[in-house]
């Protein structure tokens, strides 16, 4: 949960001097935000993806981007971004990239997206099974044979990809500077004996996932995580994304603002309200999960180097570091454009054919319970962590567009995905990290994607 209280500023709530202008027009008046209908938006289709617009039938989207500046919503500064058979529909961007500043976001403003980097960590993994360099179901100690220490020699790839390997914490300790090292931190999951027998359970690895994964690809091709992916999937597709930013990057970051913190009470009821369970289930789960000492609190420290995320967060080193599970650096449009080539043709560029889509998309967790619950409490996959091949799934706390969507959220209100029925790529990104269950800001976007489409 976010320690920091923000409120956004008359001035700050939306970046006035430029708000939509290339969907309005250069002569609306300032703060004249009503109702950005169908009629009067500029078409981004078949020209500059970089552009900011909306093509016709797509402004329901706009007018659900322009309300997250309003209200208790109270966006600073983020973008959206929509691809439908591998063209841009949407493309918008306004507010702050840093309020203290008065800095507005721009089309190349970039900010973390956190847990989201996920998805693109993902996707490196599935184009080496594609290329057959990879078998989901061979042991990991094939292609990292010091992986298979301390009972880990069975351990199938697929169970990395789906938290199901049993090491989301290192037991440490660890330093930041080992963790941007990598190494450091490879050698103690090597060492380390899972907390679980592999397969049977399954818990969130949330920094775990990307060293155990990045490894896995670096051991195959040669190339870290962050070259691999910005080698074969952001170079293709002319993404501005990173994962390990360059230092000429460093001045299109925008500064992260943090919305009022909540208590524990506020976030069973934002649970309750996005899962449909009761009460009494998600008050056990939260309580075994996320308490003080649980694992899945001890997997978010690494060992003790994000202990405390306040000092790392901001600092050049976090944002030159690879940390494939956690710390990319985008805007919304190369989200949205890298999820549209595993589902459709970019010009000319597509990562993932359809049967790789079908077979890294069926959900895993589904078949083992949550680690740490207790006995006989029963919270099911598509209310909780509806996981498939390193890719949340379509469910109730997370609809996104149609039961065949699939994508990453991350920490803070970012989220990325794609549908391969409606030919969709999304992309989401935002400044103002909120960690509410709740918050609508993503899901209003999906609703008004899903309208859009019909």
């Amino acid at each position: 949960m976010a320690d920091t209280t923000s409120r956004t500023s008359e001035e700050g709530h939306v970046g006035r001097r430029t708000v939509l202008k290339g969907v309005l027009g250069a002569g609306v008046a300032a703060g004249a935000l009503t109702g950005l209908a169908d009629r009067g938006n500029a078409s981004v289709g078949g020209g500059d993806a970089d552009e900011r617009g909306v093509e016709h039938g797509w402004g329901k989207v706009a007018d659900a981007f322009r309300a997250n500046f309003t209200g208790t919503h109270g966006e600073v500064g983020a973008a959206v971004s929509v691809y439908v058979g591998g063209r841009p529909v949407v493309n918008l961007w306004d507010g702050l990239a840093d309020r203290e500043a008065n800095r507005p976001w721009r089309k190349n403003t970039i900010v973390q997206v956190a847990s989201t980097t996920k998805g693109a960590t993902a996707i490196c993994a599935h184009m080496l099974v594609q290329r057959g360099e990879l078998d989901l179901d061979a042991p990991v100690a094939r292609y990292w044979p010091e992986f298979g220490a301390a009972g880990k020699d069975r351990i199938p790839v697929r169970w990395l990809l789906s938290h199901q390997a049993g090491l989301p914490i290192v037991d440490g300790p660890l330093t930041f500077e080992q963790a941007c090292a990598w190494h450091p931190v490879i050698r103690a999951l090597e060492a380390q004996r899972p907390l679980w027998q592999p397969g049977t359970e399954h818990v969130y690895h949330s920094h775990t996932y990307g060293f155990l994964v990045g490894e896995v690809v670096r051991r195959i091709s040669g190339k870290s995580l962050g070259r691999f992916f910005a080698e074969e999937v952001a170079a293709p597709l002319g993404l501005r994304a990173w994962i390990g930013l360059p230092e000429k990057q460093e001045k299109r970051v925008a500064q992260l603002h943090y919305a009022a913190p909540f208590s524990v009470e506020e976030l069973i009821a934002g649970l309750i309200a996005t899962t449909g369970l009761d009460a009494d289930t998600i008050t056990a789960w939260v309580n075994a999960v996320w308490g003080p000492g649980s694992v899945q609190a001890r997997a978010g420290e690494l060992g003790g180097a994000f202990a405390n995320t306040s000092t790392y967060h901001t600092t050049r080193a976090w944002r030159a570091a690879e940390f494939p599970a956690a710390n990319m650096l985008a805007d919304a449009r190369s989200v949205a454009r890298m999820y549209a080539a595993t589902v459709s043709d970019v010009d000319g560029v597509r990562l993932l054919d359809p049967s790789t889509v079908e077979r890294m998309t069926v959900v895993q967790t589904d078949r083992t319970p949550m680690h740490g619950l207790p006995p006989g409490l029963n919270v099911p996959a598509d209310r909780s962590f509806n996981m498939s091949l390193g890719f949340w799934r379509a469910c109730p706390p997370m609809p996104m567009v149609g039961p065949g969507s699939f994508g990453h959220p991350g920490s803070g209100g970012s989220i990325g995905f794609a549908d391969p029925d409606a030919g969709v790529g999304f992309g989401y990104v935002t400044n103002l990290w909120n960690f509410r269950p709740d918050d609508p800001r993503a899901s209003n976007l999906a609703k008004a994607v899903r309208t859009c489409l019909g």
